[in-house]
């Protein structure tokens, strides 16, 4: 399950980054806007460019280190370069909030499909709250009880890889086991539909959520026992801080005008939506985590209802119910703390807890 391509991308996590891209131009180059700069690209092929006349090379959401800390580069593309070409992703790179939210929501753009956009929730029939609310309740309690015993857990190996799976398996009425393997062999989507078959990105969001969670005393204590709503928040929260899909790929249908220039019709864009998240312009203070903001929002999914989307804050909300039912004293282990990694996708790989305190 873990080395599925993404499917907003295309991309094989690990894989280089060459793999699966939209192609360059037809003339083989490109132009670099930027305010003030207009340089050419040669084909990436041939190495990096040097910096004509001394001016800076926009970094790229590929660079070596990105993976552990994508954020300084997000910064400098965010506040320099808000239109680039990227010769490693073969696309033109939009970074700010406004620009990635037009780009994921105009007609203007096309080829991309995000859960609860409008044309995923025209493909679905209607699906039972009441049942999956049910599905995904049963299942948390079920693995957070496995857990409870132990001296210490990874909640990304013993139970965010778990949830996911197990509330499609039981929502299809697949056996457990078999919906493992099903996952494995990329044929989820053939019983739980586009969307709900989006396994892996569910439980990438349910270990960012957790680790945000868990990262804080003051977050553990005010969510143990918090109504729904505020849980809902928190997990609005967490998707717009630490998105679990961080780049996605659209291409425009004809020309449009965003910070920085003009996107040429016709082009490939990468949208950083885990730049977009953290955009200065949208969130006072973006790098902290608060439920409580009063400027939330978040990019992952669509605003529209879907199987999807509907699950995946269910596994959120019953995830922390689960958990803190079965283990009140639950808390990260002594010295561990939450490391997200990925430069498509991006998650904490591992979240060491001890489940009794």
């Amino acid at each position: 399950m873990r080395d599925e391509p993404n499917r907003e991308t295309g991309h094989r996590e690990g894989a280089g980054p060459w793999r699966r891209l939209p192609p360059m131009t037809p003339a083989g180059r490109a132009a670099t806007a930027v305010p003030g700069r207009v340089r050419t690209v040669a084909d990436p092929a041939a190495g990096p460019p040097a910096p004509p006349g001394g001016r800076t090379v926009p970094p790229s959401p590929l660079d070596p280190g990105a993976a552990l800390d994508p954020h300084p580069v997000h910064r400098r593309l965010r506040e320099e370069f808000p239109l680039t070409y990227d010769p490693l992703l073969r696309a033109w790179v939009l970074s700010r909030y406004a620009d990635v939210a037009t780009a994921l929501t105009d007609p203007r753009f096309t080829h991309g499909h995000r859960p609860g956009d409008p044309a995923c929730a025209r493909a679905h029939t209607d699906a039972d709250p009441a049942e999956l609310r049910a599905v995904v309740e049963r299942t948390a309690h079920v693995l957070a009880r496995r857990l409870a015993g132990r001296e210490r857990a990874d909640l990304v190996a013993d139970f965010c890889h778990w949830l996911p799976a197990g509330t499609v398996a039981a929502a299809v009425g697949v056996p457990y086991r078999d919906m493992m393997r099903l996952v494995r062999g990329r044929a989820a989507s053939a019983l739980a539909g586009e969307c709900g078959g989006q396994i892996a990105v569910r439980e990438k969001a349910l270990a960012s959520f957790l680790g945000n969670v868990l990262a804080d005393p003051d977050q553990v204590a005010a969510l143990r026992d918090a109504p729904g709503g505020l849980v809902a928040r928190a997990w609005t929260e967490s998707l717009r801080r630490d998105p679990p899909v961080q780049i996605v790929v659209r291409r425009t249908r004809e020309d449009v005008r965003v910070s920085g220039g003009i996107l040429p019709g016709g082009s490939p864009v990468a949208l950083l939506v885990g730049a977009a998240g953290r955009d200065p312009e949208r969130f006072r203070e973006p790098d902290r985590f608060d439920p409580l903001r009063d400027d939330p929002g978040q990019l992952t999914y669509g605003p529209r209802p879907c199987p999807a989307v509907l699950l995946a804050a269910l596994e959120a909300e019953y995830a922390l119910r689960a958990l803190f039912g079965a283990m009140p004293r639950l808390r990260l282990d002594d010295g561990f703390r939450p490391a997200p990694a990925g430069l498509i996708t991006r998650a904490p790989r591992t979240l060491v807890v001890r489940p009794n305190g």
